[in-house]
């Protein structure tokens, strides 16, 4: 076996020592993943893997260990590779068996052919995942984190600071893929002569090693890049507009049909950026051109399927795991006993820390309390259950009576951003409305999904400024663009675009609405902002507010608002009855104003109100404060329509 630190720098060492040892059985698989399983358990290992979300592909060794957080936006068809094969010497006969899994191209010796008429081959399937970062991922996750627990950070930025399995790596054919890629493409038959004595398939990603059902699809996005390869520019197709980081091609071997397309992954895998790839996608893109039925596949869906690998780098998940939150300052897993012992630990100090962000919200909103207590309460709410069509837990706000001017409306966006994990400030103008698209849509020609700006990921912040929106005739794409953020905020899903039918993915999206009077959009609470100061600067007063914060007390925040969502919540018998006696003595006393809606909305109130203290079931103490807050925020709505009376 190699030695033990193989497993970072050639994980497929390790593989080949179990297949070696365990040939013809097939528990060599099974074995594989239980050493990497052991092996990220041990000391932190996690932070020593190189993460495509911090690491450039061009410093990363080919076919090392590698971790990536990303959103699964697309799933393309199964495809079929060789997961056991044979070579045979011609000049003595000599036969090899080697294994095709966590591989793009079959390997073998330079005096070696593959018999593909072998009894041994073994032929096996695999998923393919298009994948890109967590779309609106905050910049804070790759800053230096204050630490308030070492033991327990999953993904903390340890992996920019700990690359030395990476960067003992000296990239020179990577730092080649802008420079010299022009060069290879005038002259293929140089990257050919390179790469023919470490590969005798030149079927590359498909043929030889792998036979696709339908070859790999790759994504749509708002992201361009210009590859060497394609005339038309390559697009990574993130749902956000200026989102950058990797997309990858996520091939997953086991447990595939527990993944859907919006699930936030980390996984651990083998990186593959051969530039054989490249080759053998143009060869079969010129063949195909030749002769039209050698592939059912059109140009446009190889193209976009099978990207670059220095564009779109492959990864062979070893392992993978759908992740609770994307918070790098609480633990992956909150089951765990180390887990439970950082959560009671920080619950124990969770009063201070809720009263200062209190304070700092009360700031930021211009010395309003009540607008800060539900802000509170938004930031922490979350779908946790669905009952038919209805989703349950979702708070939408609309803070109305902002500023007109931008100034107010975009910092408060940006200290959302600064305490949330994912978030996205959505301008509502006609301009937007009719030319962005929000909905994603089904492009059966390239065989992909193409995304939109409502492919987010669950309990991703979407800032919704109206303040800018003026007068103007919305085109078909506003009037669906609109359509869709009311089916977003009323329902929780989006209904996806696949031409011939719609199809609904349910979300979780916290969604906020600022604007100066009520919105157009419907929402679950409309909190009329009261300023108790006008700051004479408003942008000095408003920059002022992070800076004077502590990178301690922002993380504390953080780990505030991430934990809280994650809590269970109950209510007893007792207090289930008491709050009916109460609500049937609210009817009385006031029987025209008072409704079921009314009932729903306060104990929604009580719920959050309950988590925001810490407590995970409802007390009489604070169903009675859920009401006074209701009772303020409406008086102060129906303060305000009697000052200009408009409806609001």
């Amino acid at each position: 076996m190699p030695c033990v630190g193989d497993w970072l720098n050639n994980p497929l060492s390790i593989v080949q020592g179990f297949f070696a040892q365990n040939v013809p059985n097939s528990d060599w698989e099974k074995k594989v993943t239980e050493y990497f399983k052991e092996k990220l358990k041990e000391n932190n290992a996690t932070n020593w893997v190189p993460s495509l979300n911090d690491v450039p592909v061009h410093y990363l060794k080919p076919n090392s260990l590698v971790k990536f957080r990303c959103m699964i936006q697309d799933m393309f068809d199964p495809e079929f590779y060789m997961g056991v094969y044979e070579t045979v010497d011609p000049n003595t006969n000599a036969r090899v068996l080697h294994f095709g899994k966590y591989r793009d191209v079959a390997e073998c010796g330079p005096q070696q052919e593959i018999d593909l008429n072998s009894s041994q081959t073994v032929t096996s399937e695999r998923q393919t995942f298009y994948c890109v970062p967590v779309p609106g991922e905050s910049a804070w996750f790759v800053q230096p984190v204050i630490v308030l627990n070492p033991r327990f950070y999953s993904y903390i930025s340890a992996s920019q600071a700990r690359v030395s399995p990476s960067t003992s790596y000296t990239p020179s054919r990577h730092k080649r893929s802008y420079e010299e890629d022009e060069d290879m493409d005038l002259h293929p038959s140089k990257q050919k002569e390179q790469h023919m004595g470490n590969s005798c398939c030149s079927g590359g990603d498909i043929h030889g090693c792998v036979e696709p059902k339908r070859l790999e699809t790759e994504a749509p996005g708002a992201h361009h890049l210009i590859s060497p390869n394609c005339s038309p520019p390559l697009d990574l197709n993130f749902p956000l507009p200026g989102e950058k980081g990797p997309a990858c091609l996520v091939k997953v071997y086991e447990s595939w049909e527990s993944f859907k397309v919006n699930d936030v992954l980390e996984v651990y895998g083998v990186l593959s950026v051969d530039p054989v790839l490249s080759i053998v996608n143009n060869e079969e893109r010129d063949s195909s051109a030749l002769d039209p039925m050698e592939c059912m596949d059109t140009a446009e869906e190889q193209r976009v399927h099978s990207p670059p690998a220095s564009l779109v780098p492959r990864i062979h998940v070893i392992l993978a795991q759908k992740l609770q939150h994307i918070n790098p300052l609480l633990p992956a897993c909150l089951n765990e006993e180390e887990s439970k012992t950082f959560v009671s630990n920080f619950m124990s100090e969770l009063s201070p820390v809720r009263a200062e962000l209190l304070g700092f919200l009360t700031h930021a909103l211009l010395g309003d309390s009540l607008a800060a207590e539900y802000l509170i309460l938004h930031l922490i709410s979350t779908v946790y259950a669905r009952r038919d069509v209805l989703p349950l837990g979702k708070f939408t706000v609309n803070l109305s009576g902002c500023p007109r001017n931008s100034i107010f409306t975009e910092h408060i966006y940006h200290i959302i951003q600064q305490l949330v994990p994912a978030s996205f400030r959505l301008h509502m103008t006609i301009e937007n409305m009719n030319h962005s698209r929000f909905i994603p849509r089904k492009d059966y020609t390239a065989n992909r999904l193409v995304s939109g700006v409502l492919q987010l990921a669950s309990n991703t912040s979407l800032v919704i400024d109206e303040t800018q929106l003026e007068q103007g005739q919305l085109d078909t794409t506003g009037v669906h663009n609109v359509t869709a953020l009311g089916n977003l905020i009323t329902w929780q899903k989006v209904d996806y675009d696949f031409n011939y039918h719609r199809m609904e993915f349910p979300c979780n999206i916290n969604v906020l609405i600022t604007s100066e009077g009520r919105s157009l959009l419907p929402s679950d609470c409309q909190v009329h902002l009261q300023p108790q100061l006008i700051p004479p600067n408003m942008e000095e007063y408003m920059s002022s507010l992070l800076t004077a914060v502590l990178p301690s007390v922002l993380n504390k925040f953080r780990i505030y608002l991430s934990l809280l969502k994650l809590l269970d919540y109950s209510i007893s018998d007792e207090v289930t009855k008491a709050v009916e006696e109460d609500f049937v003595e609210m009817r009385k006393n006031d029987p025209e104003s008072i409704t079921a809606d009314d009932l729903h909305k306060t104990l929604l109130v009580a719920r959050f109100l309950s988590l925001s203290a810490g407590q995970t079931t409802l007390s009489r103490e604070r169903w009675l404060r859920a009401k006074q807050l209701e009772a303020l925020r409406k008086a102060r709505l129906q303060q305000q329509k009697c000052v200009n009376g408009n409806e609001l």
